[in-house]
């Protein structure tokens, strides 16, 4: 079964659209084996993803893990994987080179040239220059790794620069996600300027295909994909199901925006999980009634319990900021694939069919 690890709750940088609460929490090295046991109880393989606040802050926890893992994979003949989200300021080549030995994949927040609008260090020191050297550190030994992109509303005039700006960099596979939450507030005015980005950011995608250079963006990139391959965006969400998070106290939670609610508790490493609970939360992750009926029902990602808690307090419920980024979102999409296929069907089936 996969896990998501939350190895510590502390932060070395204070972004201003992050709702994590930062404070001096960090997981015991026995929560941790315990959680490395349940990975290896359930299915045919066995993952962890280290996350936090800043998972490097606790890099003694995830070499044990990785050493622990490698030992239960040889003794239980399951498949470990493992991957990494992080902030990459903490990131050096010891690090890098244990983690490109574990195939761990790694996944570096990294707001482009929108990186010091939002992201700076505690303290209000900029952190573009720091992340942009250790990005390249990890592009030298692992060039498959993420970026992951938040754009906040200060920050969207910078969205289509930024993607550029990170595949200059050396990064093949970007995802960049708008900003939600209580500390963000989009006006109209901003996601007019959103809509411009996204045309923007399409047009580059165009220009990438047509240079034959290997690129993936996402959303963009994965609005087409499900549209030819038939898959249904709101499923990709299923509470407590793929990736169940671990709080450092060793709770397990249904998703990341539910940790802390004893309504949505499903258990902890010492005493296991609660099926009959993971049941009941699962059934919940159904279209919200709002969205039933709608044409774009099947494209969008409104049942993502985690993102609709986190913007109107209900997991049934979608915000209008969603809705209305959602739409614009697959009309660009959209119009992409149809000129991208237009312009060369063979290599547009290879990439997105």
């Amino acid at each position: 079964m996969n896990l998501t690890l939350h190895l510590t709750d502390n932060c070395n940088m204070d972004c201003s659209y992050c709702i994590r609460e930062k404070c001096p929490k960090d997981m015991s090295e026995e929560v941790l084996l315990k959680a490395c046991d349940l990975a290896f109880s359930k299915g045919q393989k066995a993952g962890l993803c280290f996350f936090g606040g800043e998972p490097l802050l606790k890099k003694d926890l995830i070499y044990k893990a990785l050493d622990y893992c490698d030992e239960l994979s040889k003794k239980t003949g399951k498949k470990f994987e493992c991957k990494m989200t992080t902030n990459g300021t903490l990131l050096d080549e010891q690090f890098i080179m244990r983690a490109k030995k574990a195939k761990m994949g790694i996944g570096l927040s990294f707001d482009g040239t929108a990186q010091d609008v939002c992201r700076i260090f505690v303290g209000g020191k900029p952190t573009s220059a720091v992340v942009e050297e250790k990005a390249k550190m990890l592009l030298k030994h692992m060039p498959d790794s993420l970026a992951l992109a938040t754009i906040a509303p200060q920050a969207v005039p910078y969205y289509a620069e930024s993607v550029k700006y990170l595949h200059d960099l050396g990064f093949k596979k970007i995802s960049v996600v708008i900003a939600y939450g209580r500390k963000v507030n989009w006006t109209d005015a901003d996601l007019d300027i959103l809509r411009g980005q996204l045309e923007l950011t399409a047009a580059y995608v165009k220009e990438l295909f047509i240079k034959k250079e290997s690129y993936f963006v996402s959303p963009m990139c994965v609005k087409i994909t499900d549209c030819i391959r038939g898959m249904n965006s709101a499923e990709r969400c299923h509470l407590g199901v793929r990736q169940m998070p671990v709080t450092p106290a060793g709770k397990l939670y249904p998703c990341t925006s539910f940790i802390g609610d004893d309504d949505y508790l499903l258990g902890d490493v010492f005493n296991g999980i609660n099926d009959a609970k993971v049941i009941e939360i699962s059934k919940r992750a159904a279209t919200p009634e709002t969205c039933v009926g709608c044409d774009l029902v099947k494209r969008c990602t409104n049942s993502c319990g985690c993102s609709n808690r986190m913007n109107t307090g209900d997991e049934n419920k979608v915000s209008p900021l969603q809705c209305t980024y959602e739409r614009m979102l697959i009309e660009v999409a959209d119009a992409l694939g149809e000129e991208l296929y237009q312009i060369d069907p063979e290599r547009f089936a290879k990439m997105f069919a």
